[in-house]
């Protein structure tokens, strides 16, 4: 018997099995094709707005999307670093093939982990608790948990116009069986959709045309972890180029060739990723949009054109592509299509993503209604971490909205539920200037390493970054520069003098002064020059602290007076119906949606504060709390 049994191999399938290894307990992933986990059947990249933070999360708390993104990267890029640090987001384009291979080798590396190849067809369930799983030639396995990370294969099909064909993506077979069987048991079923753009032969686009947009020529990672550089070594341009409204046109004539309009398509599509025509028909007002090449791999003549897919017929989109600048004489490798395939409602779900219709089943990924990679891996991750902490009698891991993107996201899904799939954003994010790409090892290295996933070595050099941070935050506020030093460098900078010498913090408190600048002074001065020997992540961070201390402070603040909330349980037998004086409204939703705290119910839509009074005071009274 196995411990914890993960069903799929996409990038929630791979975070969810490993942890479970890495807690020490026998674990297995079952997947249709070994050769395809961790697979990029969309775009090839890893990160961008919120997705970014994602992966540094996962990788403060112990998982490993970030370190096989950071070995596998062929660009990088710090998006939005013109603007505030809670925003600031890294993005990787990834040699797919190779972020595969890489994948595959430490999954079969790692202790405690057996992969196999097959197909899951149906759960062992015994008095609504899973016991393990059935394959499709009839094998029976058991297992003490089991999580589902199916992506897009449950009753999946390809849609291309007209044309539809039963299979997942990269045409991978498609898993029939247990989507039935989560009807039967009582699951609500959604029915979603998503897309990928063409693949075009790289060396038949024209290039002159376009705009070269080049990635960052400093080195960056996701993992706070060293030793994980790009094994490739190599820093590979997208390009740029744009619709127009001859395209636009062309588009909205032939609306009826596309599945989404053309009546075939049952599935609801992402609203912030359309397909190119969905762009047309919602955006009239816009005259051109954004279109990028971008590599796939070193090893292919295939590049990804971002921010086109589309259900159109192929014939239809033969001449749509052909229409873009810089593709006029392409050839196409691969056309788009739309993918429809089953999920259930979050809803049916706990905070900890163990499924409230059977006991010990966990699920994870698109699977939940999200869509994107990062967002799979944050929730596989979770899923992984609570399956093995029920195993071992740890309290499992729940993570709050001012703690981890990763929260807001689980939070949002099992609260608010969703018709579409979802996408993380940072506008989703309340307590966005807490939740920076920048200090997600603070946030969360200290769960990695309860839950035993952050090994000494690891926690023994975090432990010391805290301490220099603390060490030095204190340090710069006694630390003085003479105002002559200083002035000599604003001089060089074209800034305005001061008229006396200050301290280090009150230099960093100015939005004209970085760090850098800071080193720059003394080490033309000989001063302090043991900050030049400093990490520059140390410096950056205590720079943030200094720089935005006061809207950090309320931010803190405010979090803080909601956790009276979030820390309030809700006991898990309450009878909703014996509460009096709450609306009918909000009644349904709390005994559908079984909020664990106080904080989760008042965010479920339709309970209104009078509705939370109420019930604080039915708890109060008859529970004692």
């Amino acid at each position: 018997m196995y411990d914890v049994i993960v069903v799929g191999g996409g990038h929630a399938g791979c975070e969810a099995c490993l942890a479970a290894a890495n807690m020490g307990l026998q674990t297995l992933l079952v997947t249709g094709n070994l050769n395809m986990v961790g697979s990029m059947p969309c775009n090839p990249s890893i990160g961008g707005p919120a997705k970014g933070v994602v992966v540094r999360e996962i990788d403060a708390l112990g998982g490993y999307m970030g370190k096989n993104a950071d070995l596998c990267q062929i660009q990088t890029k710090l998006l939005n670093s013109s603007k505030g640090p809670a925003v600031w987001a890294l993005r990787f384009q990834e040699d797919k093939l190779l972020y595969v291979r890489e994948m595959k080798k430490h999954l079969e590396a790692t202790p405690n982990l057996t992969l196999l190849e097959s197909i899951v067809e149906k759960l062992i369930i015994e008095e609504e608790e899973v016991k393990g799983v059935i394959l499709e030639d009839g094998t029976k396995i058991a297992g003490k948990k089991v999580i589902l990370t199916t992506g897009t294969y449950l009753n999946s099909r390809i849609l291309r116009g007209k044309v539809i064909t039963p299979e997942g993506p990269d045409k991978q077979k498609t898993s029939y069986g247990l989507s039935k069987q989560l009807d039967e048991l009582g699951f609500e079923i959604e029915r979603l959709k998503t897309g990928t753009p063409a693949r075009i032969y790289t060396n038949s686009i024209d290039f002159s045309v376009t705009k070269l947009e080049p990635g960052d020529s400093e080195t960056r990672h996701f993992s706070f972890d060293p030793g994980y550089n790009s094994i490739l070594g190599v820093n590979i341009p997208c390009y740029l180029t744009y619709t127009d409204k001859k395209l636009h046109e062309f588009i909205l004539e032939h609306l009826t060739d596309s599945a989404m309009y053309g009546g075939v398509a049952e599935g609801v599509g992402p609203r912030y990723c359309p397909s190119i025509e969905d762009k047309i028909v919602r955006f009239k007002d816009k005259d051109r949009h954004q279109i990028f090449f971008e590599p796939e791999s070193l090893e292919l003549d295939e590049t990804y054109i971002q921010g086109f897919s589309t259900s159109m017929s192929v014939e239809v989109q033969d001449k749509m592509i052909h229409m873009l600048k810089g593709l006029e004489n392409c050839k196409v490798k691969r056309y788009a299509y739309a993918i429809e395939y089953d999920a259930i409602n979050p809803l049916n779900i706990y905070p900890t993503l163990e499924t409230k219709f059977v006991k010990g089943l966990y699920t994870a990924g698109q699977i939940n209604g999200t869509s994107g990679y990062e967002e799979a891996a944050g929730q596989g991750l979770i899923a992984g971490i609570n399956a093995a902490s029920s195993v071992l009698g740890k309290k499992p891991l729940v993570l709050k909205r001012d703690e981890a993107y990763i929260g807001v996201m689980i939070d949002d899904l099992v609260t608010k539920g969703t018709r579409e799939p979802y996408r993380l954003l940072t506008s989703r994010a309340e307590y966005r200037l807490l939740l920076r790409h920048d200090n997600a090892d603070l946030r969360l290295r200290e769960y990695g390493r309860y839950y035993g996933l952050i090994n000494d070595e690891a926690y023994a050099r975090f432990e010391a970054k805290k301490a220099a941070i603390k060490t030095y935050y204190e340090r710069f506020k006694e630390d003085k520069i003479r105002f002559e030093f200083i002035n000599n460098y604003l001089a060089s900078k074209e800034i305005d003098p001061i008229k006396e010498s200050t301290t280090i913090y009150n230099l960093l408190k100015r939005p004209d002064l970085n760090y850098e600048d800071i080193l720059a002074i003394c080490k033309e001065n000989n001063l302090y020059l043991d900050l030049l020997t400093l990490d520059s992540t140390i410096l950056e961070q205590i720079e943030i602290s200094i720089k935005y201390e006061g809207y950090i402070a309320k931010t803190m603040a405010q979090a803080q007076k909601m956790r009276v909330y979030e820390d309030k349980a809700i006991p898990s037998d309450i009878d909703y119906d014996k509460v009096g004086n709450i609306a009918l409204e909000a009644r349904e939703k709390l005994k559908k949606v079984k909020p664990a705290t106080i904080g989760q119910a008042t965010r479920i839509s339709g309970v209104n504060p009078a509705d939370i009074s109420v019930l604080i005071v039915y708890i109060e009274g008859n529970y004692g709390r």
